[in-house]
């Protein structure tokens, strides 16, 4: 005995038809695979519905429009015969940033009867639904343009990190204001005098460098001590820097005279 797939069309227009307030349904076939694309944009949903659209190809759609702008959209639910789902759509006339900080509202399935689908649409669905929508129209009110980020003023004092061709990433100390020396040698910078720099030793692994230059740039910040992370050029035909005459005592950076033989 066939088992065929239950009307999408038809299945549409009388769940359209038991939904509270007046809705209206549009059938839409899929000439090509591409033609569900805009649609699953347009799905307001994280978890099956966006899990059909990425991973099927959905020969057909249809499209309700309801009271307050709502809108919903039902399509066959993969691998079984006799369920749908339905889904909510973002409302098209509002910016990406409105949505920010708004939870998805998602679809359901439902079974083959309309009676009992619209129950459940109208139970478990629209409530979210409408919530959702009143939050994001409410961003678009606060919120009608994107929050840009701007520039800040240029910082008086810079330090700035150097990865130099053996791998090492450090600062000349000479380079380095004063205040910011305590917050390097706190965050594992370590100074040595052949090199006369800070050095971050290489035994914290790629990981543990990168989580000490996140703190130490976000506490320098605070300071308002500008950090800049560069690699080094190549340098040709120059010798070393000579190391300076004092080396940092402390962590607090205070300077000795280096021992005389």
């Amino acid at each position: 005995m066939p088992h065929h797939r239950a009307d999408l069309s038809s299945f549409a227009a009388s769940l359209a038809a038991r939904l509270p307030g007046t809705w209206t349904s549009e059938y839409r076939q899929h000439g090509a695979y591409r033609d569900q694309f805009p649609l699953a944009e347009e799905v307001w949903d994280n978890g099956l519905v966006s899990w059909a659209f990425s991973e099927f190809v959905l020969r057909h759609h249809a499209l309700l429009d309801g009271p307050a702008g709502q809108r919903l959209c039902v399509i066959d639910r993969p691998l079984h015969r006799h369920q749908f789902l339905v889904a909510p759509l973002r409302d098209g006339t509002l910016k990406p940033h409105h949505f920010d900080g708004v939870g998805e509202p998602n679809g359901i399935k439902v079974g083959g009867d309309p009676l009992r689908a619209a129950a459940a649409v109208t139970r478990r669905l629209l409530p979210h639904y409408r919530c959702a929508l009143i939050d994001v129209r409410r961003n678009a009110r606060e919120r009608p343009e994107p929050p840009l980020l701007h520039i800040p003023p240029e910082a008086d004092q810079v330090v700035t990190l150097v990865w130099y061709e053996d791998g090492v990433l450090g600062t000349p100390y000479a380079s380095v204001p004063e205040e910011a020396r305590i917050h390097l040698y706190a965050h594992g910078f370590q100074y040595h005098p052949h090199r006369a720099a800070f050095l971050l030793p290489t035994a914290y692994g790629e990981a543990g460098r990168a989580l000490r230059i996140q703190a130490v740039t976000h506490q320098l910040a605070t300071q308002g001590i500008g950090v800049n992370l560069r690699h080094a050029t190549p340098a040709t035909n120059q010798h070393p820097p000579a190391p300076p005459t004092t080396v940092p005592a402390t962590a607090l950076g205070r300077p000795r005279t280096t021992a005389r033989r």
